[in-house]
């Protein structure tokens, strides 16, 4: 129960020391999944076997310590690979290869235990897939845990791992991470190897943690990139690691924190104000401002419109592609079929690329921004704190009044997607209820180091560390 408290690189250091084995920290581990997920239904994929196996050859600087891979993005050889949906599942589809970061985790030495649930192709704001039923977030198990790394969030706030994989193509990292109390790094577009075979520009891998060292020595250990990439980051001057407790010197920072369209609840607005505060007493210049693009509303909703189709089209033919037949409704959720819309003639090209036109445009005057004198942007990760389950039912909500419901929760996480810029959602704030509000940060692009010394400066201020949800596996 005491592993269930330490991070990834205390876990590695017990392996290091010879203090533990790596078997001992997967056996503890595979005990903390079996006895705490019933509550969560965060692991819907078990490779016991594979892993105790796995940790007799566990070599690297994380050696041993115990991980979870999301359903989702990452690939390892020979690991069922679901997506969240009901026609793989039946399947029992496995992954034929790895992709460059599932390959780089077992490098690593971190010993997979299993997959986390997501949303059936990580299209919504909360995990419950059809195919597994909901997780539940260990603060409140009646409410959501975000997505689509959901799973991943659940898993690591109750202690199940001290990190697990999470990708993020609209705030699929920062969302969960808001509302599971955990650190989340959307890291800059390029920084980290992406699979050749995705040709989405928004979409990045990573990882989510309880603490800003492990997030560290991950963004060291995982960043770099392989010939052939379209997007690619050049090295940072030092490590990560050693940007922790480094001076930040007086940084410029403005804050949003209300929604540009749509409600933000007080607690998420008092999150951003209250950690503004906390800033200004750290030495930096706060002020209320923001890039005007950001709140281009019109802008933002047209370009959904074109791109919402092709995205929900593009899963579509990437099951079909795993499945080796054409893709048919009972195959995937109503959610899916219907916001598809495969009756329809598909977006034209020249449609299509003008909106890839606006869209780059839009996106260059939003990060030019910090060329103005600006070092960072304060905003809430999302507007409101977690919901209740039942108020994001796909089942009860039907597909249009779903997309309508989580639409505001990416407010202040997908524009910066389409920007390539690097954002950090921070554990700062919790609400009366005890539920978590995370509050973002957001560089330009490669500036990830600017991002972690003023984290560092708020954790050492504002310490989370012993905050524990109310599902845990050191309590439970």
């Amino acid at each position: 129960m005491e592993l269930a408290r330490l991070d990834a690189v205390a876990q590695a250091e017990l392996v290091r020391s010879r203090e533990l084995t790596a078997r001992e920290l997967v056996d503890a581990a595979l005990e903390r999944i079996a006895r705490i997920d019933p509550l969560l239904n965060a692991v819907v994929i078990r490779i016991p076997r594979a892993a105790r196996a796995a940790a007799r050859t566990a070599a690297g600087p994380l050696a041993g310590v115990p991980f979870l891979l999301k359903d989702l993005g990452a690939r390892q050889a020979g690991l069922p690979y679901w997506c969240g949906n009901r026609a793989l599942k039946r399947a029992r589809y496995r992954a034929p290869s790895d992709t460059a970061v599932g390959a780089r985790f077992r490098e690593l030495g971190l010993v997979t235990l299993g997959k986390t649930n997501t949303p059936e192709f990580g299209l919504q704001s909360t995990t419950q897939p059809l195919a597994f039923g909901p997780t539940r977030n260990p603060w409140d198990p009646e409410r959501s845990p975000g997505g689509s790394s959901g799973g991943a969030c659940a898993a690591v706030a109750a202690g199940l791992v001290p990190v697990a994989h999470a990708s993020d193509g609209a705030g699929s990292i920062r969302i969960p991470a808001a509302w599971c109390g955990l650190v989340g790094l959307k890291p800059s577009r390029g920084r980290i190897a992406a699979d050749p075979r995705v040709i989405r520009p928004t979409s990045v891998e990573f990882v989510v943690t309880r603490s800003l060292r492990d997030t560290a020595l991950l963004l060291d250990l995982l960043q770099g990139n392989r010939p052939g990439e379209l997007f690619v980051q050049p090295p940072p001057p030092r490590p990560y690691a050693e940007e922790l407790g480094a001076p930040a010197g007086r940084l410029r920072i403005g804050v949003l924190a209300r929604a540009p369209s749509g409600a933000t609840h007080p607690e998420c607005t008092r999150a951003a104000l209250e950690t503004a505060k906390l800033l200004e007493s750290l030495g930096h210049a706060v002020e209320e401002a923001w890039p005007e693009a950001l709140v281009a509303q019109e802008e933002r909703a047209g370009l959904g419109l074109v791109f919402g189709p092709v995205e929900y089209r593009a899963c579509l033919y990437e099951l079909e592609q795993m499945l080796g037949r054409r893709a048919v409704r009972g195959d995937v959720e109503p959610y899916l079929w219907e916001l598809a819309d495969v009756s329809s003639p598909p977006v034209s090209a020249d449609v299509y690329l003008r909106a890839a036109e606006v869209q780059q445009a839009w996106g260059a005057r939003l990060a030019a921004w910090w060329a103005e004198g600006f070092d960072l942007l304060l905003t809430p990760t999302v507007p409101e704190p977690p919901p209740r389950l039942e108020e994001l039912d796909a089942k009860r909500l039907g597909p249009a009044a779903l997309l309508d419901r989580m639409g505001g929760h990416m407010a202040f996480t997908e524009p910066f997607n389409a920007t390539g810029q690097p954002a950090l959602s921070l554990p700062l704030h919790w609400t009366p209820e005890g539920l978590p509000v995370g509050v973002q940060l957001v560089a330009a692009v490669a500036r990830e180091d600017l991002l972690l010394r003023v984290a560092a400066q708020l954790e050492a201020a504002r310490p989370w560390a012993e905050r524990t949800p109310r599902i845990h596996a050191w309590a439970t």
